[in-house]
């Protein structure tokens, strides 16, 4: 994995997380929206403009794929880079939550 894309991804915004976590089964914008507002309960809402610059610069930087249209609609999925780089945020995450129950991280 090229070091610059670890530092661009790692740590990701809210938004970016969602995105990329929910590109585990190929979706489209509008679904991924949909699918974020449910898992949060309503707290996140990502913008089209947020999504949709979010999704361009995913694809650009290889993490996700141009998977199918479907119904006008462009369908994306996660690639093995970007499915490296969610794993490495959600150990992130993962430690922070740990962290914070005053677990200790032993390496």
């Amino acid at each position: 994995m090229d070091d610059k894309l670890k530092r661009i991804y790692v740590p990701m915004t809210e938004s970016g997380f969602y995105i990329l976590f929910c590109l585990r089964q190929p979706q489209h914008g509008y679904g991924i929206s949909q699918k974020v507002r449910e898992m949060t309960g309503g707290a996140l809402v990502i913008s089209a403009g947020t999504m949709y610059g979010t999704l361009s610069k995913m694809e650009k930087d290889g993490l996700i794929a141009f998977y199918k249209e479907e119904e006008k609609r462009k369908l994306y999925r996660i690639t093995a880079l970007g499915e490296e780089i969610l794993q490495l945020e959600l150990k992130r995450i993962e430690r922070l939550y740990k962290n914070s129950t005053g677990e200790m991280i032993h390496a």
